[in-house]
């Protein structure tokens, strides 16, 4: 095999003495001459180091690897794998032939993707290059030339043997959509969504992958791994040994750093309003960056993002545009349209798309319509506007691409087609800009620079990253789309694109926002001064000259015209009457009339009347500007290739051959289908290929670099003017300690662009599916003494790191323990170990802050639920006394189930742990037992469980025997459901310390074991016991609830809120003030929290994610002799592992097209429902409307929302298909593999993951 992918791909890996790489300030740990070998196809066990101390971060990287310079590699005779050099001449290609497969009857085609013509003399290194070189522009011949003779062998090569290879895919074609380019994993669809090849269902009992899963499984068990590893899956060993650094370079960039606390330095703590976007531009940011589509290393020290100009914008497109949380009526919201279309785990290649319209943007037509309207409206969207009408708009398609044999050059292709119906001009800016890191201290540290050094080069040099080169490559002119299919597309000249190298100071530009003096004359604004005309001061604006154009108006002009007589008009006598007057009749006629209009106009093209950026050419952020004129409609395409590489251009010569270039960007597009389509075993619909492919590329994107040190924050920087006073105790004064420098997944890095404690927990679920040593780093960093206060507290987000959310950190920790051992057959008890430790102390946290009483009911917070109750929860109640809060002591029982059975799996190898789960046992009794809890004095005690109603309600409590349940039926009391466990006998057989502490509490504390909880005394199926607050007659009054479609269960999930308040909404009144719950299933109606999130009636994917574990748990436990009705009141009885199933699938529903066509996500908007260009890209939102499905919230929540993906993996192939009979022995496989037998394999017979949910029972199981 290793032989078979030298030859598919070729190889320019050199021996291990070949690239030797000096030393920096934070080398890496790794040999500096280890690189990857042929031989390295599977993963071995690998173990999550610690990260560094705070005090080291400056030096080191996040993992504890230090950066090595990346000096370029020498090459020699002796040690180069390099292919023989190829000829001097050669015949010259000029573009890149690609075919397209036929389809709706419409036959097969070729195209092919605009390049220049290489130049048929091979280009002579220059001696010149190694010595400094002039400011300006060199006479001398460019590399850009594009010679094709090269002793570089192409990285990507066709060869039909190696099935993820094809130079000739669908995704470069220019007049062409490229969401194809997700192919393998997310393959074309028709419009139903079903595969196109029919063959979903063709397996044994049409129910999905079972025997091809089964075999898998049994061979990956046999040889201890998943198989054999593909490129990436080589590329996450190699950077987990810190052999190599793949993730030093990633989409680590925010998209938004304005807005955010961080920023924030007022007397008020209104961060909105103290950094806003519209001064985002020429203000420098003190604790990031931002950018479109952009790019950083894992530290953000050098960035590269994307810039774009229609000729129409009054500024530079640099950015997303959203409204602040006070201007719009349900909070902040980006008003743009962009997907993450794909990016694997290393980031070896990425992919995103930009819609970018040809019209003015309406920056003041959002605000406007936004800030008119009220709570109770739905928001006005980009979609409203007619911005997009008759594809008046670009498709820009950003793609990074990391070279095999060096993964700190990055190649980046930005492809911008015309959908509209007239040829239209772009200016493409893509930027590259050092973090300002200088202007804060007192004394200037050394400052990092960029220069040009020869034509179309920028050198970036850093202390610590080393010496960086942009390659801005000229460009191919414009192309039109191909005349007829088959043929290639036209270019509409032979004149190559040249861009125009810019620099300036990213440094914030005073004459601008505060009418002062620069401190250097060149800001960071500069590049839309000097491209966009409108954009400079009044004083330096052009004068506007007068134009005429022909406008067409429509006038009304009235016509008469004569009413004839009425025959018979005469006397009595029948002679003619006397003469009458003559009537007319009018008429109003529309007519269009052409005529000549004088007016003012700033020429797009006026020359600047001062220098905005360095003619110098050098600063700290630089430009290449680049102008594609009349760029032909409906498909015409303009295409900008460049590369970041340590690397000079003899050394890479991809940088000077398009051929090359692309090839590299195709063999990483191959090798992320490779990887991906290991997750789609069988058959499943294409359209859930794409869904899965883009959930997990949206969950790679929301990576950021965060940074945050809050002593530093709170005491202002020595060369600032001190902040206010005041601002020390606004916020966060009590988290001195915390020191944030990592690479943070983020819920949305627009909406929010911020760690979240809880939301990190669900992230790591996807994220363990292709990663799980940055899945595990992320719990594990929240642990750590610099994010972890003192007294156990983790850091909730960043607006208040005190805000108490609800406690998942235990659960995800052993989820993705348990994933990585199945899906890639390793433990890493190093990690459970560690982060089981730090979460010791964080419930006793719990314990001692939020059960003020000591009666095990915990009360105050649980932010994470925001609207769900009447009365802010964060807060002290206005009626006064304390909320018992029924979901607060249901999380505290599921957080001590996790603690016992992360204790029950560590004692497997550590008899000190067995102690340690009886411990948690007895805390999971108390806390369920206080479900009914007693007050001092009180005999009979008061119950958060109402048997009346058959839910769990919150109560408030006044004192002894004075209190009040608060009978909203929400998510609160579903959330008992969470805290639930199967023991298996054989656990109880292999600790036999805990089985005894189990059984004294069943025999001397009876009371307790059976009040509120499952009698554990009764075994369940195959002799299992039942840990659960649940006891089966509560179950089923709790699910005919949850099951009921007028009540909680809606088509596409469970809401949060039942329906039935839509009738009958509570409502009580303290002191004159009326406070209320009602059924809203879309957008809050309530500022509560912002008002941008609601959990009045939405449904969220975590909480029902959560909710079908639960589910399957049960069914472990009850198998078929528990059945409820399913939906209540349909007569159809289902066992409680179909109800998982047909929960997941509903979800399902809320992204999948249905019969029409639609997917309920996009809201009913017909162009991105059926718009060829729209139709298979996919939004992750924050919450779905109970009633509709209709996405809302964050658009990018690929956080929690990207859940799905995991959801797809587990049951995407039984989607529309007929139950399958399955057993509970088959669900602990294939959900948990948490039991294992005593010749330590799953009870499905094997550890890694295996299709035994989905199989018919083998006939021991019958």
């Amino acid at each position: 095999m290793a032989s078979q992918l030298r030859k598919v791909f070729g190889s320019s890996r050199t021996k291990s003495s070949s690239h030797p790489r000096q030393k920096s300030t934070d080398s890496d740990d790794a040999p500096s001459n280890v690189h990857r070998s042929d031989s390295q196809n599977s993963i071995g066990r690998s173990f999550l180091k610690g990260s560094p101390s705070p005090s080291k971060l400056k030096d080191t990287e996040s993992d504890g690897r230090t950066t090595p310079t990346p000096a370029a590699p020498q090459r020699t005779a002796e040690s180069s794998n390099d292919a023989p050099a190829a000829p001097a001449t050669m015949e010259p290609k000029t573009s890149l032939s690609i075919d397209i497969p036929g389809r709706d009857g419409v036959a097969s085609q070729s195209v092919e993707l605009p390049k220049k013509p290489a130049k048929a003399t091979e280009r002579k290194p220059d001696p010149a290059e190694k010595t400094p070189v002039p400011t300006s522009p060199s006479s001398k011949p460019s590399f850009h030339s594009r010679s094709s003779a090269s002793a570089h062998k192409a990285e990507y090569h066709p060869d039909n043997a190696y099935k993820y290879a094809n130079p000739k895919h669908y995704s470069a074609r220019p007049e062409t959509y490229h969401r194809k380019s997700f192919s393998q994993a997310a393959c074309e669809s028709v419009t139903g969504g079903h595969a196109a090849n029919g063959s979903e269902h063709d397996i044994g009992h049409n129910r999905g992958p079972t025997h091809a899963l089964n075999q898998a499984a049994d061979s990956r068990a046999a040889n201890g791994t998943n198989g054999m590893a593909s490129v990436e899956e080589t590329r996450l060993q190699e950077d987990a040994n810190k052999e190599r650094h793949w993730k030093r370079w990633g989409p680590y960039l925010s998209e938004r750093q304005w807005g955010t606390v961080r920023e924030d330095y007022s007397d008020n703590g209104d961060a909105w309003s103290h950094f806003p976007h519209e001064i985002a531009r020429s203000r420098t940011y003190r604790w990031g960056e931002d950018g479109l589509a952009g790019l950083s290393d894992n530290h953000c020290r050098l960035g590269f993002s994307l810039a774009l100009w229609n000729g129409k914008d009054r500024m530079l497109k640099e950015r997303l545009f959203g409204l602040a949380n006070n201007e719009g009526n349900h909070g902040e919201d980006v008003k743009e349209l962009y997907w993450y279309l794909d990016s694997t785990p290393t980031h070896s290649y990425m992919k995103m798309l930009y819609k970018y319209p040809q019209g003015p943007y309406p920056y003041d037509q959002l605000l406007r319509e936004s800030r008119n309207r009220g709570r109770d409206v739905a928001e006005f969207e980009i979609t409203d506007t007619d911005l997009f009408d008759d594809n008046r708009y670009w498709d820009v398609f950003v793609e990074y691409a990391k070279d095999a044999d060096e993964e700190n050059a990055v190649s980046i292709r930005i492809s911008a087609y015309n959908r509209g119906p007239e040829a239209a001009d772009l200016h493409i800016i893509p930027q590259m800009f050092f973090r300002n890191y200088w202007f804060w201290p007192k004394d200037e540290p050394e400052k990092p620079k960029m220069k040009q050094t020869g034509d179309y080069v920028i050198q970036a040099d850093h202390k610590e990253l080393g010496r960086y080169h942009l390659y801005c490559s000229t460009s191919p002119a414009p192309s039109a789309p191909a005349p007829r299919r088959g043929q290639a597309p036209e270019p509409v000249s032979d004149e190559e694109v040249a861009p125009e190298l810019l620099f300036t100071e990213n440094e914030t530009n005073f004459e601008r926002l505060y009418n002062g003096q620069n401190k250097n004359v060149y800001a960071k604004d500069a590049f839309h001064d000097h491209i966009v005309p409108a954009h400079r001061l009044e004083k330096d604006r052009p004068q506007p000259v007068r134009k005429t154009r022909t406008v067409q108006r429509t006038v009304t002009r009235t016509v008469r015209t004569p009413r004839s007589v009425a025959a018979g008009s005469t006397d009595g006598d029948g002679a003619d009457g006397e003469e009458q007057e003559q009537q007319y009749d009018e008429e109003e006629v529309e007519e269009h009339v052409d005529e000549e209009q004088e007016y003012w106009e700033i020429p797009e093209d006026a020359p600047p009347t001062r220098d905005y950026v360095n003619p110098a050419k050098e600063g700290t952020k630089a430009g290449a500007h680049y102008v594609f004129r009349q760029v032909p409609p409906n498909g015409g395409c303009a295409v900008v290739r460049m590369k970041l590489t340590p690397r000079t251009p003899q050394e890479d010569p991809t940088v000077d051959d398009d051929e090359q270039f692309d090839g590299v960007v195709e063999s990483r597009r191959s090798e992320a289908d490779e990887f991906y389509s290991k997750l789609v075993i069988g058959p499943m619909p294409d359209d859930m290929k794409n869904i899965m492919r883009q959930a997990l590329a949206g969950m790679m994107w929301n990576k950021q670099f965060y940074m945050f040190v809050q002593s530093e924050w709170l005491r202002g920087d020595p060369g600032q003017p001190a902040p206010p006073p005041q601002r020390k105790h606004i916020r966060n004064h009590d988290w001195r300690h915390l020191h944030m420098e990592d690479v943070l997944s983020m819920p949305d890095k627009w909406e929010y662009p911020f760690s979240a404690v809880w939301d990190t927990a669900f992230h790591c679920i996807p994220l363990a599916m292709i990663d799980p040593a940055f899945a595990k780093k992320q719990l594990d960093l929240f642990t750590r003494e610099w994010y972890m206060k003192p007294d156990g507290a983790l850091p909730a987000y960043e607006w208040n790191f005190s805000d108490v959310n609800p406690p998942v950190h235990a659960w995800a920790t052993f989820r993705v323990f348990k994933i990585e051992r199945k899906l890639f057959g390793r433990e890493d008890l190093d990690f459970l170990e560690r982060v089981f430790q730090k979460l010791l102390i964080n419930f006793t946290w719990w314990v001692n802050r939020k059960d003020s009483g000591g009666a095990n009911v915990f009360e105050g917070g649980f932010l994470g639920l925001d609207n769900i109750g009447p009365f802010n929860r964060s807060e002290p109640l206005p009626t006064g006394g304390v909320l018992r809060q029924a979901d607060g002591t249901a999380w505290m029982a599921f957080y001590a189930l996790n603690m016992l059975n992360m204790a029950l799996e560590l004692a497997k190898h550590n008899p000190t742990y067995e102690d340690i789960a009886s411990k948690f046992f007895e805390h999971f009794i108390f806390i369920s037992d206080a479900m009914t809890y007693k007050n001092a004095g009180d005999d009979e005690g008061l119950s958060l469980w109402s048997d009346k109603d058959g839910f769990y309600y919150d109560a408030i409590e006044w004192g002894p025997g004075n209190s009040q349940v608060i009978p909203v039926k929400s998510l609160v009391g579903l959330i008992p459901l969470y805290a639930t466990l199967t023991i298996e006998p054989s656990a109880l057989k292999r600790f036999p310390s805990f089985a005894k502490r189990m059984q004294w509490f069943l025999d001397n504390r009876p009371e307790m074991a059976e009040r509120n909880i499952a009698n554990m005394k009764v075994a369940g199926r195959a002799d299992r016991r039942l840990l659960s607050m649940v006891s089966r007659e509560r179950l089923e009054l709790i699910l005919k609830r949850m099951l009921d479609e007028t009540e909680f269960l809606s088509e596409y999930g469970v809401r949060s809120l039942s329906k039935d308040h839509q009738k009958n909404p509570f409502h009580v009144n303290v002191g004159g003030e009326d406070f209320g719950v009602g059924y809203w299933p879309g957008d809050s109606h309530s500022p509560m929290f912002g008002g941008n999130s609601n959990w009045r009636g939405p449904i969220w994917i975590a909480v029902n994610f959560l909710l079908i574990e639960s589910l399957q748990r049960f069914y472990q436990y009850y198998g078929e002799s528990f059945k409820i009705e399913c939906p209540t009141g349909s007569g159809d009885f289902m066992h409680l592992g179909h109800v998982a199933e047909e929960l997941s699938h509903r979800l399902l529903r809320i992204f999948t097209r249905d019969e029409s066509g639609r997917r309920a996500t996009n809201g009913g908007v017909p162009m991105l429902d059926y718009e060829p260009e729209f139709r298979d890209l996919v939004h992750f939102y924050e919450f779905f409307h109970g009633d509709t499905g209709k996405g809302l919230g964050a658009s990018h929540q690929c956080g929690w929302t990207g859940l799905i993906a995991y959801t797809i993996f587990s049951t995407g192939a039984s989607y529309g298909l007929a139950h399958t009979p399955r057993t509970p022995k088959s669900t602990a496989a294939h959900y948990f593999d948490e039991h294992l037998t005593e010749d330590n394999r799953s009870e499905a017979g094997s550890i890694p993951y295996s299709s035994a949910y989905s199989r018919p029972p083998s006939p021991d199981e019958l």
